[in-house]
């Protein structure tokens, strides 16, 4: 997915952009990039962060960066920033977008004559095809909002500029974009969790579609937002960092009331509560608090090496990413009843490994409550999951099972009270080998999070879309 954070101050923003950006690399481990603008123009680094943390790779280059404003990015696709001269000026630009229609935006500005640089796989890079449509418009605000407005998916945009940093929210808000302040200073992130630890205090969040400019001065609205908003629901489950804040929701409190929520409608004896790690602890926490049940750790997460588990591109990668960093406790495990709370299920490929080896260390029962529906369609608005079809997903495979490559009505599986969908998850919880698997309701994950159902993206539950 990745994600972004631009400084503007009065002083040097070299080390608040620094680590402000270096707060984004649990979104991405692909591509990390910095540019600062210091009055005589703007400097810029990428590095490769696949088998390096962020900060390791930039710190033979602070030396070299220096100046008042400056953006960074933390890409899991492409080399961010560009650097565009245009009639606009010259500007630095980073995204976190996901182009669905990438190859019809391409096709056409070819036609006008545009070219653009490949990556491999013969792709041009969705960050210059972004800035393409940026240099369409009479002044960066109208190209801006064109591009936006060109695009199916989703995009977020920081650009870097001589007149201060350019902040764009995607036009129907799928992601999260805060503006944080601090004397002197003014930051603009995707994860708020970025901004405490270096000084900053959310000043507030933009609404979909806004665009403001951040200066010394203050922050500007250039575009007011629009009324509607399609957040990703999937932010709260699973992507989003335990300490930050999305339209003033924090993660972790989310999270608590998915795991009670769960434990409310169940009913199953047990006799220790566990969260896969990192993100399902925080569910299994909540859940173990409300069903007045012992929370246990049977896995401990070796974090100093191993990335989260969804970002390597091959199946196999990140299968072993996953085997790998958890190392099971056969004292806790052994002749015990254990539910353990997930955030999802997605493929169940390396969930079934766990299963596996939790009964291996003498476990009694195991049983898994993913604290999200099935996820039943792939993501279109964001980069979440590189899987190559809708069929790798845990919940279509089933179906798949069940009635073949075309399923007559997919929507009956989205209703947890259908026959159909029991037979789905019957079929997940054999193939898993769980004891038993019970999914939170898609009305409890939206109770949870606390904002009306028509403002909160659903699309891989259930189908709907505005």
């Amino acid at each position: 997915m990745g994600g972004f954070f631009g400084v503007v101050s009065r002083t040097d923003c070299v080390a608040d952009l620094y680590y402000g950006t270096d707060y984004h690399t649990h979104l991405g481990t692909m591509r990390g990039g910095l540019a600062v603008q210091n009055g005589q123009g703007i400097t810029r680094f990428i590095h490769d962060i696949t088998n390096a943390q962020f900060r390791s790779k930039f710190e033979d280059d602070l030396p070299k960066l220096w100046g008042s404003s400056g953006i960074g990015v933390i890409s899991d696709y492409d080399d961010q920033p560009l650097i565009i001269r245009s009639h606009h000026g010259a500007y630095a630009i980073v995204t976190v977008a996901k182009l669905e229609n990438l190859a019809d935006l391409v096709a056409s500005a070819l036609k006008r004559g545009a070219h653009f640089s490949e990556m491999s796989g013969e792709e041009a890079s969705p960050t210059q095809v972004v800035a393409n449509l940026i240099d369409q418009g009479d002044s960066l605000v109208d190209g801006i909002q064109s591009a936006q407005d060109a695009i199916k998916g989703s995009c977020s945009i920081l650009l870097l500029t001589d007149d201060g940093v350019y902040a764009a929210r995607d036009l129907l808000g799928r992601t999260p974009v805060a503006i944080g302040e601090k004397p002197g200073a003014f930051a603009v992130t995707l994860e708020t969790c970025a901004l405490a630890n270096v000084g900053y205090q959310v000043n507030r969040y933009l609404g979909p579609g806004e665009i403001v400019r951040i200066t010394q001065d203050g922050v500007e609205t250039l575009r007011p937002p629009g009324e509607k908003m399609q957040i990703c629901g999937f932010l709260w489950v699973y992507y989003g960092y335990p300490a930050s804040n999305y339209e003033g929701i924090n993660v972790e409190v989310v999270r608590y009331r998915c795991g009670g929520l769960l434990a409310q409608r169940d009913d199953v004896e047990i006799d220790m509560v566990a969260g896969i790690p990192d993100s399902g602890t925080g569910h299994a926490i909540g859940y173990a608090n409300a069903a007045g049940i012992p929370y246990g750790r049977p896995f401990v997460k070796y974090t100093p090496t191993w990335p989260r588990s969804f970002m390597p591109q091959d199946q196999r990668v990140r299968d072993l990413v996953a085997r790998m960093k958890l190392i099971p406790i056969r004292e806790i495990i052994e002749g015990r009843r254990l539910l353990f709370c997930e955030d999802s299920i997605v493929r169940g490929t390396q969930l079934k490994d766990i299963i596996e080896r939790i009964f291996a260390c003498g476990a009694k029962e195991v049983h898994m409550r993913p604290a999200c529906p099935p996820l039943i369609f792939s993501c279109k608005f964001l980069n979440f999951s590189r899987s190559k079809s809708e069929l790798d997903l845990a919940g279509r495979k089933s179906i798949q099972e069940l009635e073949g490559d075309e399923p007559a009505d997919l929507d009956v599986y989205a209703d947890p009270d259908s026959e159909p969908y029991c037979a789905m998850v019957e079929r997940t919880r054999k193939r898993l080998g769980l004891t038993t698997l019970r999914y939170q309701r898609l009305e409890d994950l939206i109770a949870a999070i606390g904002l009306p159902k028509q403002r909160v993206c659903t699309y891989c539950w259930d189908g709907v879309e505005p």
